[in-house]
């Protein structure tokens, strides 16, 4: 299988939202540009920002649209147009509610799960064909609870859990990046919670 060549954080724009549980696809590609010393731009034709980072001495397009979550799908289709990547050579990061906060899974294709980001992202592409990394952010208990929950600050504690997730996964991005999925996953689905 191909390696990524494109890595889409999704989450919302705007300050207000910059440490939501929502966020947290935001928060993984954010720490994996901090840590080179990268920034975001906006680029219009991309409707998000973009940069570049070295992956395992790869290459690999970085991108958070700053279109709403339920319009994810506009800028992920326009990135992969625009630098003629396929899907499967994508990876989506997004916030997950049927995982406990810290748990972070790869998985490729698949449905959205409710996950508005995914759905408009699948209904652009046209099929689910391409890898997510699924930010456990825990569950309410209650469905009617899910919306202020996922649009709501974690507590210390949880915060805590989903940034440790994310350093996991980013341990094991340049497997996934040099197209080594099984063993990526491998890795980060026994490591921990």
């Amino acid at each position: 299988m191909a390696g990524l060549r494109l890595i889409v954080g999704l989450g919302n724009p705007g300050a207000e939202y910059l440490r939501t549980r929502h966020n947290a696809g935001f928060w993984f590609v954010d720490a994996l540009a901090s840590g080179q010393g990268e920034r975001f731009a906006f680029d219009g034709k991309l409707h998000g920002e973009a940069c570049r980072v070295r992956i395992g001495g790869d290459s690999v397009w970085l991108l958070k649209p700053s279109t709403f979550m339920n319009k994810s799908g506009i800028a992920v289709a326009s990135a992969l147009r625009y630098y003629k990547i396929e899907p499967d050579e994508c990876l989506v990061a997004h916030d997950e509610l049927d995982l406990p906060a810290g748990t972070v899974r790869i998985k490729f294709d698949g449905g959205h799960g409710g996950q508005n980001g995914l759905r408009d992202t699948i209904q652009h592409l046209g099929h689910g064909k391409f890898h997510r990394l699924r930010i456990g952010i825990g569950h309410p208990g209650h469905k009617d609870k899910v919306t202020p929950w996922v649009l709501g600050k974690p507590s210390a504690q949880d915060e805590d859990a989903i940034l440790g997730g994310i350093g996991r996964a980013l341990d094991v991005l340049p497997l996934a990046v040099s197209g080594q999925f099984d063993k990526a996953m491998q890795q980060l689905h026994t490591a921990g919670p």
